[in-house]
C-alpha cells in the first residue's frame, strides 16, 4: 500500500472553483473518510486522486510518485462506484477479472486472483452468477472484489453503499471494516453519512464549499469541533445552538433565560456567542441541576430504551435532548433541560470555536 499526498490542490470548472487549496495526507494503510454535504466538493477531490478529473493546480503523489499527469490506470488505484458498474452479460467471476483481461494479465494468475478475493469476500458459491440474480449486497462485494484483484497502492469508495438498505448497509460497512484489516489497506472513503465515517474511519475530513473545515480523527471532531460547521455536521441528532451574549457571570440567553457559569477569557462581556450542546449532553432536569432551560415539549420519539424529545424555547427554537426510560412526557408538557456544564461548546460570532 502507499500514502497518498495532496499539496494546494485546486480544481475549477470555468469560473467557478470547486476545489480550494486542498492539503491532505493519507497515510499508509490508514482509513480515511470524506464527508460534507451535497456540492462540497468531495466526489470531485476522490475523482482528482483517481485521474478522471484533470487538477487546475496542486500535486498530487500517490507512493512518493507525482501522478498529476499519469492516466487513471498508471496511478495503480482501483475505485469502486455507488453504481457497482458491473457488466450484465458477465458472470461473476468474468466481471471481477476483467480489468486483469484487459491488461494481458495471463489467465492462470487471474484465475487465482478471482479465487482469493471471491474467498475472501465470501463470494465463491457465486462466480457463476450474473449481476442480475445476485441481491444489492452481493453486487456491491463483486465491485470490491473487482478491485482487490488489482492489488492497487489504494482503494477508492465513491459513496459504496448509499444504494443499500439500511440492514444492508450495517451488514456491508462490516465487511469493508474487516477488509480494511485484513489487506491492511489504504481507502480514502467518500460518503455523506455520519455513522459510515464515524465507525470507519481513521481520519475524518469535512469538507465544506470546496475546502476543508477540519480533519482529524472522528472523537476528536465529534469533541472538539473546529467552528460551528463542523459541529452541527458530525454528530446525529445535530447538536443544538443557542444564541446568546456573554456576561460577567456567564451567558444571556434572551427570552430562553440567562446561564451562569465560568467562561474562558477570549469571551468578552457584551460579545455576541453561540453555545453548543449535544443531545446527549441535556436532558430533562431535576430539582437539584444548576444549568437549566424551560420549554415545551413538541414530539417525543422512541427508540426502544433510549429516545429524543424535541423541545420548542421560549425564543422559538427548538431543541432536542435524548431521553431514556420511561418520561411520561407528551406533546405539550412543560419540561425543563438541564445541560451537561461537563460539554458545553462556545463559538464565537465568526462561528469559530473559543471553548
Amino acid at each position: 500500500m502507499a500514502e497518498v499526498r495532496i499539496e494546494k490542490l485546486r480544481k475549477s470548472f470555468g469560473a467557478v472553483e470547486v476545489l480550494k487549496d486542498i492539503d491532505l495526507t493519507v497515510e499508509d494503510g490508514s482509513f480515511v473518510v470524506l464527508v460534507g454535504p451535497s456540492g462540497c466538493g468531495k466526489s470531485t477531490l476522490l475523482r482528482s486522486i483517481a485521474g478522471l478529473e484533470p487538477v487546475s493546480d496542486g500535486t498530487i503523489t500517490i507512493g512518493g510518485r507525482k501522478v498529476n499527469d499519469l492516466a487513471p490506470a498508471q496511478r495503480e488505484i482501483a475505485m469502486v462506484f455507488q453504481s457497482y458498474a458491473l457488466y450484465p452479460h458477465m458472470d461473476v467471476a468474468a466481471n471481477m477479472g476483467f480489468g486483469l483481461r484487459f491488461a494481458g494479465t495471463p489467465k492462470a494468475e487471474i484465475a487465482a486472483r478471482v479465487a482469493e478475493a471471491a474467498r475472501i469476500l465470501q463470494l465463491e458459491p457465486l462466480l457463476k452468477r450474473r449481476p442480475r440474480e445476485l441481491s444489492g449486497g452481493q453486487r456491491q462485494r463483486v465491485a470490491i472484489g473487482r478491485a482487490i484483484v488489482r492489488k492497487p497502492q489504494v482503494f477508492l469508495f465513491d459513496e459504496p453503499l448509499s444504494n443499500l438498505d439500511a440492514a444492508l448497509r450495517i451488514n456491508t460497512r462490516v465487511e469493508i471494516a474487516k477488509l480494511h484489516k485484513l489487506l491492511a489497506a489504504t481507502i480514502v472513503y467518500v460518503t455523506h453519512d455520519q455513522v459510515e465515517a464515524m465507525t470507519l474511519a481513521d481520519k475524518i475530513v469535512v469538507m465544506n464549499q470546496g475546502r476543508v473545515e477540519q480533519q482529524g480523527k472522528p472523537l476528536d471532531l465529534y469533541y472538539r469541533p473546529a467552528n460551528m460547521f463542523v459541529a452541527g455536521f458530525i454528530g446525529s441528532p445535530a447538536m443544538n445552538f443557542f444564541s446568546g451574549t456573554v456576561t460577567p457571570g456567564g451567558i444571556d440567553l434572551g427570552p430562553d433565560g440567562a446561564l451562569a457559569l465560568p467562561l474562558p477569557a477570549a469571551a468578552v462581556p457584551g460579545s455576541a456567542v453561540t453555545l453548543g450542546v449535544r443531545p446527549e449532553h441535556m436532558r430533562i432536569a431535576g430539582a437539584t441541576d444548576g444549568l437549566r432551560i424551560d420549554a415545551t415539549v413538541e414530539l417525543v420519539e422512541r427508540l426502544g430504551e433510549m429516545g429524543y424529545v424535541h423541545l420548542r424555547l421560549p425564543s422559538g427554537a427548538v431543541a432536542i435532548a435524548e431521553i431514556r426510560g420511561e418520561t411520561g412526557l407528551g406533546t405539550g408538557d412543560r419540561a425543563s433541560l438541564a445541560l451537561d456544564p461537563a460539554h458545553l461548546h462556545l463559538f464565537g460570532a465568526d462561528g469559530r470555536r473559543i471553548a
